[in-house]
């Protein structure tokens, strides 16, 4: 049976990172579940305010040609409110994410980098 890993440039380091193990990590584990308890309320919410509007726009026209001031309607400001709430769901993912996955992330990181050093170097984590 022919060698896994015949000698070469590119297979002379240790052998590779155990990424399942990293995967199954209480660290990774609980990045996922941080990312996962931001994101898919948020992506439901949104997903219902857009569905909301889109079928407003369709069905109720009396109701979004509602005027506000002058020529500005109500259909014209839930349609600008679309796009303000694109860009606040952005902002305030890129601070959740500064404050609680990037820490967990750079440590994941860390430790990945640590391993693939000692890897490159013979040693055994």
């Amino acid at each position: 049976m022919p060698d896994e890993h015949p000698p070469g440039p590119d297979n002379d380091a240790a052998p590779p990172i155990d990424y399942i193990s990293v995967q199954e990590s209480p660290e990774f584990i609980e990045l996922k579940r941080r990312f996962r308890r931001f994101v898919f309320p948020v992506s439901v919410a949104f997903f219902v305010w857009f569905i909301t509007y889109v079928l407003l726009a369709a069905y109720a026209h009396d109701f979004m040609a509602t005027p506000v001031f002058g020529n500005v309607n109500l259909g014209i400001i839930l349609g600008l409110g679309q796009f303000v709430t694109t860009f606040a769901i952005t902002m305030i993912y890129v601070r959740f994410a500064n404050k609680r996955l990037d820490p967990l992330s750079v440590d994941i990181r860390a430790d990945l980098e640590e391993r693939a050093g000692n890897a490159a170097q013979g040693g055994d984590r």
